[in-house]
């Protein structure tokens, strides 16, 4: 219990940052303007679901895929260091995402957002799909990974309820305290970041020195 605890907090604070469903808020009225309440909740319903089952796919075949390119983890976790660090910049400097929304793309979207832009890169983006793989392989027992699947399912259930409510949350914190949000929980990510990219590093630069 001493483990799964910490464990537990760690994932939740690190899936729920890259999920970021604050920060996709502002898109997701955007591309479904005009549409009505039925159809916005079967967008987030196909939207949430989809983006958990990618995850959790990525989560469980990702070891394989290392096996079968010859992939090591160390150097997973820093490239993954790197691409979080990334995102979690972005959102300090209250970038909503790196997708560029035209009015004719928009329309576009339109029929099927659920899947793009919606579900993929915004709610399952490389950065949560590296997480993904690097916390499944710190889960070394049953009950770690039953944690890590539990708490990935506890933050897209958390994701659909915000984004159901996400005409009313805008109205609650106002674009300004959407903004300290999305730099605080950037923050965050970046310290998460940092932590994944030194763990990959950390035995690599060992095994350097223990050579030379």
């Amino acid at each position: 219990m001493e483990t799964i605890i910490p464990f537990a907090l760690l994932c939740f604070a690190s899936f729920f940052t890259l999920t970021n469903p604050l920060g996709t808020m502002p898109v997701f009225l955007t591309m479904t303007n005009g549409l009505s309440n039925e159809e916005r909740k079967r967008i987030v319903k196909r939207a949430t679901i989809t983006s958990f089952l990618i995850l959790m796919g990525f989560t469980f075949c990702g070891q394989f895929l290392f096996q079968f390119f010859g992939i090591s983890t160390n150097g997973f976790r820093i490239a993954a260091g790197i691409i979080i660090l990334k995102i979690g910049y972005d959102m300090l400097q209250a970038r909503y995402s790196n997708a560029k929304l035209k009015e004719d793309e928009i329309k576009a979207y339109a029929n099927d957002i659920s899947i793009t832009p919606l579900s993929i890169p915004m709610l399952c983006g490389p950065g949560a799909i590296a997480n993904g793989i690097i916390y499944m392989s710190d889960a070394t027992t049953w009950e770690l990974k039953v944690t890590l699947i539990s708490v990935i399912a506890i933050v897209y259930v958390i994701t659909y309820i915000i984004l159901r409510l996400s005409t009313k949350l805008v109205r609650i914190i106002g674009e300004t305290g959407n903004n300290v949000m999305m730099r605080l929980m950037g923050l965050i990510l970046m310290v998460i970041a940092v932590e994944c990219f030194v763990g990959g590093l950390k035995p690599i630069l060992i095994d350097i020195i223990q050579m030379s």
